[in-house]
């Protein structure tokens, strides 16, 4: 299987290059620097050239009390940058799996959240995430899958 992973150099992105390697998949792992995901010409460029048999999207603004002051940093790769690995995955028909964040509910739950649970992002981050979740829903309903975790952890 041919899968394109960005965030390559992130915690969670070098596991999940790490694990697909070792299963024997054909890996494709990106860093920013290489597959700006906030450029549609760039994502579109590589992902067509490509045509991995899914894209896992693993790049994320993380860093949450800095967005509250740099908004539009968190906006490009949070909202824009999903929105445009949407676009090429419809037109190419490509699953999209994201990695988002329990940041879009507002943590009241004291409980496990469900996917159905009503979202109310607290923060500038979790508000880019969501919105990035809700492009992604929008365009390619069919082929999105969302996981939502509240930590991440690595070896």
């Amino acid at each position: 299987m041919k899968i394109l992973i960005t965030g390559e150099k992130g915690q969670v992105g070098t596991d999940l290059v790490l694990e697909a390697k070792k299963r024997n998949h054909h890996v494709f792992g990106f860093t920013s620097s290489v597959l700006d995901i906030t450029k549609k010409t760039v994502v579109d460029s590589e992902i067509s050239t490509i045509k991995p048999d899914v894209v896992i999207n693993a790049a994320a603004y993380t860093a949450v009390d800095k967005a509250e002051t740099e908004k539009d940093k968190a906006y490009a790769v949070n909202e824009v940058g999903v929105k445009n690995l949407a676009d090429i995955c419809k037109t190419l028909d490509i699953p999209l799996l994201h990695i988002s964040t329990d940041y879009v509910f507002d943590g009241r739950n004291f409980k496990p959240y469900c996917e159905s649970y009503q979202t109310n992002p607290k923060s500038v981050y979790g508000q880019t995430k969501l919105d990035g979740e809700l492009e992604m829903i929008k365009i390619n309903p069919k082929n999105s899958i969302i996981i939502r975790t509240s930590w991440v952890y690595s070896s």
